[in-house]
């Protein structure tokens, strides 16, 4: 099946280096957590959400590996509300978490789920997306400098196009 993608010229981002960007941002999370329990845990919580509308669309990961979230809609920096909405599936097992026994159960039932299916996604997906960018229109690219150029989508991604 072909795909329309938004983008002009896909920029391929390495999947590993991704997967260790947000391995750094959930590693800030689980000192807040751990430093400054329960408080810590929303502390993280409402990190996580907003990470990625921070510094022109870098967390901290992102920015110490040189990646940025853009807007699939107008290519600008991720805004707070797709940030809140892209970290979904990593916040709400966070959130339960804040709760003593079952809510810590209840985070270990939900997170690998979850997380596994960020996971296939991004691999498995030809745009390497995951998840949280499929919900909230989003895209990770390289940092180079130079503005990224994009055509205002016309058409679902996933509709089948016309073979000429």
């Amino acid at each position: 099946m072909n795909r329309k993608y938004l983008l002009k010229s896909p920029l391929k981002v390495a999947r590993i280096t991704r997967l260790i960007a947000k391995a750094i941002d959930l590693f800030i999370v689980l000192i807040i957590s751990i430093f400054f329990y329960p408080g810590g845990i929303i502390l993280g919580v409402l990190y996580i959400s907003i990470c990625d509308a921070l510094h022109s669309g870098q967390s901290v990961g992102k920015k110490f590996i040189g990646f940025s979230v853009i807007s699939l809609d107008d290519g600008e920096p991720c805004s707070f509300k797709q940030s809140f909405v892209r970290n979904l599936p990593i916040s709400v097992p966070l959130i339960f978490s804040i709760f003593p026994i079952w809510g810590w159960i209840f985070s270990i039932l939900i997170a690998p789920p979850l997380i596994l299916l960020e996971i296939y996604l991004l691999f498995k997906l030809d745009s390497g997306h995951r998840l949280g960018d499929v919900m909230a229109d989003t895209s990770v690219v390289g940092v180079s400098g130079s503005k990224v150029t994009y055509k205002k989508k016309q058409s679902s991604w996933f509709e089948p196009t016309k073979e000429t």
